[in-house]
């Protein structure tokens, strides 16, 4: 058992509750009642689904190489391709928050330090192993 690749699995599990539970609530539902363009909003909502079928697929790959469903020579480059992701999101939503006229953006948009615990322990879980 990999132990890094397990804490990230489990990272993974609570980000997606968390997207299915409070990103439904605090952005989906909110995005699907607003006024505005029709066409931007079915984008938006695909948008957030794309988002739950990447996050549902790396939560499944991560929890099966932590438990060695899945060789280690097989499961290096989606490893890899997995923390990137995660990386990325984190970094990026930093620096929206950051360039935002939010109120305490980074109070507001969390979600990067759960993208980014992922992305480090994934990267541990491939790299020290």
């Amino acid at each position: 058992m990999n132990i890094y690749l397990l804490i990230a699995g489990l990272l993974a599990v609570l980000t997606s509750i968390g997207h299915f539970t409070y990103g439904r609530t605090h952005f989906l539902l909110p995005m699907n009642a607003a006024d505005f363009d029709p066409e931007a909003k079915a984008v938006m909502h695909c948008v957030f689904h794309y988002v739950s079928v990447f996050l549902v697929l790396s939560t499944l790959v991560l929890l099966c190489c932590a438990f060695e469903a899945i060789s280690q020579m097989q499961s290096f480059g989606i490893l890899l391709f997995i923390a990137l992701n995660f990386g990325l999101f984190a970094i990026w939503q930093l620096y929206i928050g950051f360039m935002s006229s939010l109120e305490a953006p980074f109070k507001r948009l969390f979600q990067w330090v759960f993208f980014a615990l992922v992305a480090g322990f994934t990267l541990a879980g491939t790299l020290l192993s």
